[in-house]
């Protein structure tokens, strides 16, 4: 019965465990790359310590040294050097490591905004699992409208598998990464498009009239001059699919035609639904991940009937082509702008390779360190550091550092 329960409990706690959206695996190149960088800074940071002179007894040991002559008695060198090692050296050492490091990995982002809509929650999940070639993270990698800090989506995408360990680093990310975006965008009222007058193109607007001369003749000559409005707004969260092959984002939205004459109602032309397909190309740059998005697919039907759906097909060429010359470039800029990837200040990703698999693709990179770690932690030492012999440091013992 006892293992019956316990058997139940496991597949419980299995049941409820949170997939992760975003999968990081550092392998064993970069982590030799790390501790080199870090034996650069520790031979930085010995180079700036400063002995003073030591005078005193410990035990039967008299000692009496100073950075100008060593007078150290051969039969008791190395408990004097274990002595000064533990005096002074290491309290140094310990003060670097536990408050100065600890400055670079508080410039890993875990929860932070993306802009002025949305922001991205890259908490751990787990502990990471370390094996002898590779350190791997699970992250939740979810978005999330600022306005609504505790919301979350449900996870039910594919978990994304690392298995390379040729590069330094690769990174995983599931539909869910990118669906929990486009779904907290849409959550923030960001996915819609209003254009009036002379912001739509002139060749759409006459075309546009064109196509509702009859319904325009009939109003009042107050109205018929009006200046045309054009507005699309996405009707249900975009979608993401990732296969081999590639991605793609799926794209309802409603498109409204109206005119707006001054100090007057807007006069409905037209309401119709608009399907999208885009494909989506990912890059890593820096510590960004950026997407190049590309008009594929672009239906328009009629809300009314299937009589006018009819009637919008000359429309669906001029307005595909609208969509890619007025609102694919305003798109691109904001997702070529990136989501920054957690990665400590002062490193970044090159030689980047994007592999596409059954839902999910994963990002193979080398690390660079754009700055030093000493750079990084003068920049983001505290006001005020606290004097290395002070009560923060380990108390002195009888073994060497």
């Amino acid at each position: 019965m006892a293992l019956f329960e316990a058997l139940f409990l496991t597949l419980l706690a299995g049941a409820h465990a949170e997939l992760p959206g975003c999968k990081i695996r550092i392998t064993s190149k970069a982590l030799e790359l790390v501790k080199q960088e870090g034996l650069r800074f520790l031979e930085q940071e010995l180079e700036t310590i400063t002995i003073p002179d030591l005078r005193g007894r410990e035990g039967s040991f008299y000692y009496n040294i100073s950075e100008q002559v060593y007078e150290i008695l051969s039969t008791f060198i190395t408990s004097g050097m274990r002595f000064l090692l533990n005096q002074q050296i290491c309290p140094v050492l310990y003060h670097t490591g536990t408050v100065l490091l600890n400055s670079l990995l508080d410039t890993v982002p875990v929860r932070s905004s993306v802009d002025e809509l949305v922001g991205i929650d890259y908490s751990l999940l787990k502990d990471p699992a370390a094996s002898t070639s590779s350190l791997d993270m699970d992250f939740r990698g979810a978005f999330f409208p600022l306005a609504e800090g505790n919301w979350s989506m449900p996870n039910r995408a594919v978990e994304p598998q690392l298995q390379e360990e040729e590069r330094m680093v690769y990174v995983a990310f599931s539909e869910f990464f990118f669906d929990s975006a486009m779904e907290s965008y849409f959550r923030a009222g960001a996915l819609r498009l209003s254009l009036v007058g002379d912001k739509v193109p002139q060749e759409l607007d006459m075309l546009l009239r064109a196509s509702y001369f009859g319904n325009i003749f009939l109003l009042s000559p107050a109205v018929i001059d009006s200046p045309l409005k054009l507005e699309l707004q996405v009707v249900a969260p975009p979608r993401c699919t990732i296969k081999p092959s590639g991605t793609t984002i799926s794209v309802t939205a409603s498109v409204t035609i109206t005119l707006v004459p001054p100090n007057l109602p807007e006069v409905q032309l037209s309401s119709m639904t608009m399907d999208a397909r885009l494909s989506a190309k990912m890059a890593l740059r820096g510590k960004a991940l950026r997407t190049q998005l590309d008009l594929r697919r672009f239906r328009i039907y009629s809300n009314q009937s299937a009589l006018e759906s009819l009637a919008l097909i000359p429309l669906q060429a001029p307005l595909k082509t609208m969509l890619q010359i007025g609102v694919m470039p305003m798109l691109n800029e904001r997702t070529w702008r990136g989501v920054q990837i957690p990665l400590p200040e002062g490193m970044d990703f090159v030689h980047e390779v994007v592999t596409n698999h059954a839902g999910f693709l994963t990002v193979g990179a080398d690390l660079h360190f754009a700055k030093g770690l000493r750079e990084v932690i003068e920049k983001n030492r505290p006001t005020e550091t606290r004097d290395p012999t002070a009560s923060s440091a380990p108390p002195p013992s009888t073994a060497a550092v």
